[in-house]
């Protein structure tokens, strides 16, 4: 018997694989309420690491004989050293997260969602954050939508395939993230797209993203199509992919809408997210594929892991589209809302460009769940 190191990745792909998994974690109790590991067929209970420094004898009873063990706490040592308390109190596949929730976070795995002509399009799910990114290639170009700061992923799934990363697009300012949009355009040469709205005091140059400037791509084999959708934020874009696909960005989830209080401006802002909502995208396909830049439970993956529903469909069960009455729509996503996500204001500086923070200081910073949604 021995402790094992698991990298997120791996349990990135036993949490959507649903292949059940026991989790100790370790953290104190107020960040392990925050934000924890979630999905189908995952267990988890807590227990501050301070609180075993002694043994595992105050858990013993509630850690499974017959299921593996995953022992997670922040950054990585807490976890590997109970880990190995677990593994001396007689159980057998026990395993620790290598580098902790740190990593969990952090953690990106790419599930292919369908074709384009020439090409195909990918979902990048940043599980632990609840974040969803998009690469769209054809004939060796690529497009990459609402980049996570971790930008190596797509270089090397980029170089695995052989593509050219040509644009890059922001469909709004976040503020849960950061965009790693500028360190793309940067280290490829790629356009770099945000929607002017949102950009009024950025300090760096971009392509303006509005409904004239549609993007052709792939030897003119696949047209996005740029729909202004404002309600998130003022400037919240969508697009349309070959008339297949919707990338809604925060505006509409599968489970829910996007809030628009992050600026704090939800009562100008709730209007434009209805009208977006109950007339923009009324006027479109039902069979477009909703692909949103967020998922706030684990009930929103798919069993391949994905996160995608057609509009038709979410007209017909997201709570958020069945709101007849305006008035009680507004105050729906105006009051009670969940707590905003954490260190909001200093990732939206970030994103602008006003301010520098180090790359621990990031990674400190987006630690924790998106909260972009109206129900959390």
């Amino acid at each position: 018997m021995s402790l094992r190191k698991a990298t997120a990745k791996e349990i990135a792909q036993k949490v959507i694989n649903r292949d059940g998994l026991f989790i100790l974690d370790v953290r104190n109790e107020s960040e392990f309420n925050d934000w924890r590991i979630e999905g189908p067929q995952v267990e988890v209970i807590n227990k501050p690491y301070f609180e075993l420094l002694e043994g595992v004898d105050p858990i013993i009873d509630k850690l499974p004989k017959d299921q593996q063990i995953l022992v997670v706490c922040a950054k990585e040592g807490s976890s590997e050293f109970v880990g190995e308390m677990v593994v001396e109190a007689g159980f057998d596949d026990v395993m620790f997260m290598e580098g902790g929730m740190k990593s969990w976070s952090e953690h990106l795995e790419p599930l292919e969602i369908g074709t384009v002509s020439g090409g195909r399009l990918y979902q990048f799910v940043r599980i632990g954050k609840g974040c969803l990114s998009y690469l769209i290639e054809s004939d060796g170009e690529a497009v990459i939508v609402d980049p996570a700061r971790d930008i190596k992923v797509y270089e090397d799934f980029a170089a695995e395939k052989n593509l050219t990363i040509k644009h890059v697009i922001d469909t709004h300012l976040h503020a849960d993230h950061i965009s790693g949009g500028r360190t793309l355009q940067e280290k490829t040469g790629a356009t770099y797209w945000l929607p002017p709205k949102d950009a009024e005091s950025v300090n760096f140059s971009y392509q303006p993203l509005k409904e004239e400037s549609d993007i052709v791509f792939g030897n003119g084999e696949v047209k996005v199509e740029v729909l202004y959708s404002p309600g998130h934020t003022i400037g919240s874009t969508s697009l349309i992919v070959n008339d297949q696909y919707l990338l809604t960005g925060d505006i509409l989830f599968v489970a829910s809408i996007g809030r628009p209080d992050l600026a704090g401006k939800a009562g100008d802002w709730a209007s434009y997210l209805r009208e977006t909502l109950y007339q923009r995208y009324k006027e479109l396909s039902d069979q477009l594929i909703v692909l949103p830049a967020h998922f706030g439970q684990p009930s929103e993956l798919n069993k391949d892991g994905s996160v995608q529903a057609t509009l038709g469909t979410l007209y017909q069960e997201n709570p958020g589209l069945k709101i007849d009455d305006e008035s009680t729509f507004k105050k729906q996503v105006s009051e009670n809302l969940p707590p905003q996500p954490n260190s909001y204001q200093d990732i939206r500086e970030t994103n602008m460009g006003q301010q520098t923070p180090d790359e621990s200081k990031q990674s400190e910073m987006e630690i924790g769940p998106n909260r972009c949604a109206v129900n959390g």
